[in-house]
C-alpha cells in the first residue's frame, strides 16, 4: 500500500510539472528550439547524479537503445503538433489518448491486465479525447481547421505509449531505477539537440543566450516530471501511472486559457472533467 500511495503521489506531481514544462515550451517563438533547450537543460541538471547511481548493465543499455529512438520520435511529433495547434487542444489529445494505447501495449508486451472498471475508465477518457478533437458545431470533419495539428497530436500519443513501454521495462531491469532515469535523461537530449543544431543553429544560440534561465527552469521541471513518472513505473502498473500522469491535460487546458489566451469553452471544460474522471476511475481498479 505504501508503494501504491507513493506511486500515485509521484504520478500527480508528474502531471502538474509536465503541464508547466510544456507551457514553457509553447510560449517560446520556436518550438523545436524550446524543446532542445528544455531537453539539454534537463540533461545538465541530472548529469551529476551519474556519479552516484550504479552503472548501467547490458540489460539497461538494451532498454535505452529502444527508449531513445522512441523518445526522439515522440519529440518530433510533439514539436509539429504544438507548432500547428493551441496547447489547450493538442495537449489533451496527445496525452489523453496515450493511456488507452499504453494499456493496450501493456497487455501485449508486459502481460499486464486491467479489470473491467479500469477499461471503463480508459474508455471514458478516450471519449473525452474525441470530444476535444471534434470541430466546432456546423463544421464537418473534412473541413476541420485543426486536422493537421490533431494528426500530429495522435502521432505524439502513439510515441508516448511506445516510450512508456520502453521506460517501464528499463526501470525494472536496471540495477537501480535511478540508473535508468539518469542515463535516459542524459541521452534523451542528443537527437533533438542535434536536430535543432542542424536546422536552427542561429536560433538555438540566440535562445540559449537570451532565455537560458527559463531553459534551466523548464529542464528542472521536466526532470521532476519525468523522473517521478519513471520511478512510479517501478512501483505500480504502467497503465495506471500513465493514466495519472495524463491528468496533466486539465492543467494544460487551464494554463492555455489563462496564460496563453487560448479558447476554453464549455465543451472543453466538460471534456476535461470527464477525461480526468475517467483516469481517476482507473485508480479504483
Amino acid at each position: 500500500m505504501a508503494d501504491q500511495t507513493l506511486a500515485i503521489a509521484l504520478g500527480l506531481i508528474s502531471a502538474f510539472t509536465l503541464a508547466l514544462a510544456n507551457m514553457a515550451v509553447k510560449r517560446g517563438e520556436d518550438i523545436l528550439v524550446g524543446r532542445a533547450v528544455l531537453s539539454s537543460s534537463a540533461a545538465i541538471v541530472i548529469a551529476p547524479f551519474a556519479l552516484i547511481v550504479p552503472l548501467p548493465d547490458a540489460a539497461t543499455w538494451t532498454a535505452l537503445a529502444w527508449a531513445v529512438p522512441a523518445h526522439f520520435a515522440y519529440q518530433i511529433c510533439l514539436v509539429r503538433a504544438m507548432q500547428r495547434g493551441d496547447l489547450s487542444l493538442v495537449f489533451p489529445i496527445m496525452r489523453g489518448a496515450a493511456p488507452l494505447l499504453t494499456a493496450g501495449f501493456a497487455v501485449l508486451v508486459l502481460r499486464e491486465h486491467l479489470p473491467l472498471i479500469g477499461w471503463v475508465g480508459l474508455m471514458l477518457a478516450t471519449g473525452a479525447v474525441i470530444v476535444f478533437a471534434l470541430p466546432a458545431r456546423g463544421v464537418s470533419l473534412a473541413a476541420h481547421p485543426d486536422k493537421v495539428a490533431l494528426g500530429w497530436a495522435f502521432a505524439t500519443a502513439i510515441g508516448v505509449a511506445l516510450y512508456n513501454m520502453a521506460d517501464a521495462r528499463g526501470v525494472r531491469v536496471a540495477p537501480s531505477p535511478f540508473t535508468y532515469i539518469v542515463w535516459l535523461f542524459m541521452l534523451d537530449c542528443v537527437c533533438i539537440t542535434t536536430t535543432a543544431l542542424l536546422l536552427r543553429r542561429r536560433a538555438l544560440a540566440q535562445a540559449v543566450q537570451a532565455t537560458w534561465k527559463h531553459g534551466v527552469a523548464a529542464g528542472a521541471l521536466s526532470s521532476v516530471s519525468f523522473g517521478s513518472a519513471l520511478y512510479a513505473f517501478s512501483l505500480m502498473e504502467v497503465a495506471k501511472v500513465s493514466a495519472l500522469r495524463e491528468t496533466a491535460v486539465v492543467w494544460a487546458a487551464l494554463m492555455g486559457a489563462w496564460m496563453l489566451g487560448e479558447g476554453f469553452g464549455a465543451r472543453r471544460i466538460v471534456a476535461a472533467v470527464v477525461l480526468a474522471g475517467g483516469l481517476v476511475l482507473l485508480q479504483f481498479s
